[in-house]
């Protein structure tokens, strides 16, 4: 590429993270007014002449020749929001970006298929992306140059810089577009692997090697700053450790998990997980809570529970979920998406953390004699002081530990501990709330669905089934349409864009968790319809994997096929997995191929960087290592069942009813008065047995 349009490329790549002041309703309002998502009605008065993505805006971007900002972020994300303040309400910078370009906001949640695009197009110019994503393109939507957040003089020169060069050589800007518009179409390029693939043991073993070289043994977590939780990528070392028990990983899944639980990503008071963390000790959050990290959070902290039984992990459990439904259940049934890192200050101005955090003065007015217990118990020291004199809560010990140093009956500090958080909630109710993003997403739903369900595995609390039952008739009677299909948002009584892969995906992987906790088998036929469904309208037959999308959704330059697994494991790896599952509740081979296929495919991309491919690499740990159906048969399954759930056991799927089923794994194994377990192979079961720890027997070695 030229010099003279490298030099536009600044590589300012922040994180993201937050929200706004109060609008300004004696504007105008822009077109994004009539939009239903919390993110772009925040920008409804900025002078920009914003338009929502859609083909209108992309045609009149056409007819006119003018370039386009395609803007995004999302409403919890505090650099976004910085830039809104900064550039998009400043009258000077809208008049030049109205005048030059037709300007596009887009809230990356509600169309993560046009964010896919624009971040890695943005990666591949600077090396990196982030929130805010601010990328300029051609009439057709090619991305000429992107960045994350930019300085208001900063934007100005850029936009400046880039509509005189598009005036006055748009020959060249043309020929740089034409030329990253085909890097961004070659990275979606995946091949049909038709080599035969044997899955070995001993591959999974090196890639959990290079793993390991990124373990902090310290804090937790991979090493170096910003951390993210990162669920999945946790659970499948979890489901990793129950097959080669390395005392290392295991030492590091629990440091992790304590650790975490301990630090200011935590809630310490209100219960829930912020982002992530600014430092590498878990102190300092983004505080941004978001719906999908604390589904998956519930659910590792389930899991882990099930496997170790320690009593933090079901406390950080409760907590969590009690949060869920205080801020971000809605009573119909679904959950809202986010709430914002800043909320409004004693100046009536916009703070990040002000919501959560302390000083010294307000606790000890709050907790009077208690005051010195609490000091120590959660950190309130000079060290540890973050800004404004403010204090983040954390905890150095656990409460066993913090007992003996201090000499105090474990029952009695417990009793202070929960008194001391229900006396600081109660006070911090008191203060203007974060902004609430409540739009509902379907795969996020459904994420959620999962950590109700983990739960309740875990600790067979009948609300947590009933409100993942609540929340799964909720999808089903207002997110699939009359065809089958699904659709990805809802708000106020209406949907307004149709369902990505992530959504049949992950709908997909809830409802068969669904089946296998109530024995209800229309949750099992619902799941096999929305897997083919997603097979006639997203399947590539060519490379034997799924596209985002099911049809182009005006995203203009590129279909998308996702395949890494950040915080939220990919569609495709999702799509494996129940092809999997599917495959073998059903005796498919044709599913079962699909899922062995897909992952034959990724292979040559995970060794390149395992940490990337987590659900992946779970998946691979199923063909490699022994698989088992269980099908539980009879008056008592329930009972069995449930005693079952109480166990980690990552490597089965289960079968059951209390009558006698026509599904292929029950057929003609009800005996009347009997309770019988048959542990399977591919369908091929061993004699059976009356109880489940003789069915762990067989399982279990």
């Amino acid at each position: 590429m030229k010099k003279n349009i490298f030099y536009l490329i600044i590589l300012l790549c922040f994180g993201c993270s937050q929200n706004k002041a109060k609008q300004n309703n004696s504007r105008q309002s822009n077109e994004l007014i009539n939009e239903s998502s919390p993110y772009l009605l925040q920008h409804a008065y900025n002078p920009v002449d914003w338009k929502p993505w859609s083909e209108k805006a992309i045609n009149e971007a056409k007819s006119q020749q003018k370039l386009m900002i395609i803007s995004i972020g999302y409403a919890a994300c505090h650099w976004c929001h910085v830039m809104e303040k900064e550039s998009f309400e400043n009258d000077s910078i809208a008049k030049l970006m109205n005048e030059k370009f037709i300007n596009i906001k887009v809230d990356r949640e509600e169309r993560p298929d046009v964010d896919q695009v624009y971040i890695n197009a943005v990666q591949l110019m600077t090396g990196s992306a982030g929130w805010p994503l601010n990328c300029i393109t051609l009439p057709d939507g090619k991305p000429i140059f992107g960045g994350t957040y930019f300085t208001k003089k900063q934007w100005q020169k850029i936009l400046v810089d880039i509509s005189n060069l598009y005036e006055t050589n748009p020959d060249k800007v043309v020929s740089y577009a034409n030329q990253l518009t085909k890097g961004i179409n070659e990275t979606s390029l995946i091949s049909f692997n038709d080599e035969e693939v044997e899955f070995k043991e001993r591959t999974i073993q090196e890639w959990v090697n290079q793993l390991s070289e990124q373990f902090d043994f310290e804090y937790g977590g991979q090493k170096n700053a910003p951390k993210f939780p990162m669920p999945d990528y946790l659970n499948f070392l979890m489901k990793y450790n129950y097959y080669f028990k390395n005392n290392d990983i295991d030492n590091f899944l629990n440091l992790t998990l304590e650790k975490m639980s301990f630090g200011g990503i935590y809630d310490q008071i209100g219960g829930g997980f912020s982002r992530y963390s600014v430092d590498e000790k878990w102190h300092v959050p983004h505080f941004e809570k978001m719906l999908y990290d604390n589904a998956q959070l519930v659910s590792l902290y389930s899991n882990a529970y099930r496997q170790t039984k320690t009593e933090n992990y079901k406390t950080i459990v409760y907590e969590t979920l009690s949060f869920i439904e205080r801020e971000l259940y809605n009573s119909k049934g679904g959950f809202y998406s986010s709430l914002d890192a800043d909320s409004t200050n004693e100046n009536d101005e916009l703070e990040e953390g002000v919501y959560y955090t302390w000083q010294s003065e307000e606790l000890k007015s709050i907790l009077k004699e208690d005051y010195s217990l609490f000091k120590d118990y959660y950190s309130i020291q000079s060290s540890m002081v973050w800004e404004n004199n403010n204090y983040i809560l954390n905890k150095s010990r656990d409460n066993k530990t913090f007992s003996q140093d201090n000499n105090i009956d474990i029952n009695t500090l417990e009793s202070k501990i929960k008194s001391w958080k229900t006396l600081l909630l109660k006070h911090r109710e008191k203060r203007d709330k974060p902004r609430l993003d409540d739009k509902i997403l379907t795969s996020w739903n459904a994420l959620m669905i999962k950590g109700y369900l983990d739960a309740f595995k875990a600790f067979n609390e009948q609300e947590y089934l009933d409100i993942a039952l609540k929340s799964a008739n909720f999808i089903k009677n207002n997110l699939i349409g009359s065809e089958g299909e699904l659709y990805h948002n809802f708000k106020k009584g209406k949907t307004s864009v149709k369902g990505f892969l992530e959504d049949y995906a992950i709908v997909i992987s809830s409802f068969i968790d669904l089946y296998e906790i109530t024995e209800n088998k229309s949750w099992l036929e619902i799941s096999k319809s929305l897997t083919e469904y997603s097979i006639s309208k997203f399947y590539n037959s060519e490379n034997g994997m799924f596209y985002f999308t099911e049809s182009n959704l005006t995203s203009a330059i590129d279909r998308k096929t996702e395949i890494v697994d950040n915080v939220i494991p990919s569609s495709n790896a999702f799509m494996a997995e129940n092809l999997f599952k599917l495959g073998h509740y059903f005796f498919d081979e044709g599913y079962n191929g699909k899922s062995s296929q897909m992952l034959k495919n990724i292979l040559p991309t995970i060794k390149k960087n395992p940490s990337s491919y987590s659900k992946w690499l779970s998946l691979y740990l199923n063909y490699s290592q022994p698989f088992y159906e269980l099908a539980i048969s009879g008056k008592g399954s329930k009972e069995k069942l449930q005693e079952l759930f109480s166990y980690y056991i990552p490597n089965i799927l289960v079968s059951s009813s209390k009558e006698n089923s026509d599904l292929p794994l029950l057929q003609n194994k009800y005996v009347e008065d009997e309770t019988l377990i048959y542990v399977c192979t591919n369908g091929v079961c061993k004699l059976p047995v009356n109880s489940i720890g003789k069915a762990l027997k067989q399982i279990i070695k």
